[in-house]
């Protein structure tokens, strides 16, 4: 078959895996997975995978094992938390198959932020709030681009969200702060969003990096500003109103 799999598993709550996800990891041969990101219930459903924990792995490695697995006819699986096209590193590993005539497909998942967001039961683009989502990460080892700095995408005023950042969150808030955002815009913190140990903190730019260093968080966190998070008002959606035409409704007069 000569084809590698990238599957995305979801967030963490095994039941938020995909049906066609969940079909391939059981059916795999060879599974390469992000080690501790990755819930023991998803590892379970490798039924007869030979199992890769990516995380004692380096780049070479990774590659080989997905190669020489497709180019044995296996159903070789590279399992990736969330969604493999969000910070997943997948485009080194599908060129390099490409280059050794492998092909691959990308299977999507549920990423954090969308569980994270429901965690909150809120609505990343609220009418009469914002209608955009900028995602992001805060400059540590991986450098952004000058004109992705928070600061500049920050003026912006839409919803921001931060992966693999919590560690850098004094430096988000005084950037984003600098590009114009209040001090009392509203700002949350989802630990492990959907996990069983989820933690959900809620504040606002002026509090928010306290809260997260007293509650001795540094990692797998996804951080949202925005007045989504706690909106003084918004708009009714246009979609459902009364006055409102469309392909197939008709404005009703409604008292």
């Amino acid at each position: 078959m000569r084809k590698v799999y990238f599957v995305g598993c979801g967030p963490g709550d095994p039941e938020l895996i995909t049906v066609k996800a969940k079909k391939l990891i059981q059916k795999a041969d060879v599974v390469v997975y992000s080690g501790s990101l990755i819930p023991p219930a998803i590892i379970k459903m490798c039924k007869k995978a030979k199992l890769y924990d990516a995380a004692k792995l380096v780049r070479e490695e990774i590659f080989k094992i997905l190669r020489d697995g497709a180019l044995e006819g296996k159903l070789v699986v590279r399992l990736h938390d969330g969604d493999p096209s969000i910070y997943g590193a997948i485009r080194e590993q599908t060129d390099n198959l490409r280059k050794d005539g492998v092909q691959f497909e990308v299977v999507p998942g549920i990423t954090s932020f969308l569980a994270s967001a429901a965690a909150l039961g809120c609505e990343l683009t609220l009418p009469g709030v914002t209608q955009t989502i900028i995602v992001t990460r805060a400059e540590s080892r991986t450098k952004v681009p000058t004109r992705e700095k928070i600061s500049e995408l920050a003026k912006h005023k839409a919803t921001m969200i931060f992966y693999l950042s919590v560690h850098l969150v004094s430096d988000i808030v005084k950037e984003a702060v600098k590009g114009g955002y209040p001090k009392s815009t509203p700002a949350a913190a989802v630990y492990r969003a959907s996990w069983e140990d989820e933690k959900i903190i809620t504040g606002t730019l002026e509090n928010i990096a306290k809260k997260i260093r007293d509650e001795k968080i540094t990692k797998t966190t996804i951080i949202i500003i925005g007045d989504i998070v706690n909106p003084k008002h918004y708009e009714y959606s246009r979609l459902y109103d009364k006055t409102f035409s469309h392909g197939y409704r008709k404005a009703k007069a409604i008292s």
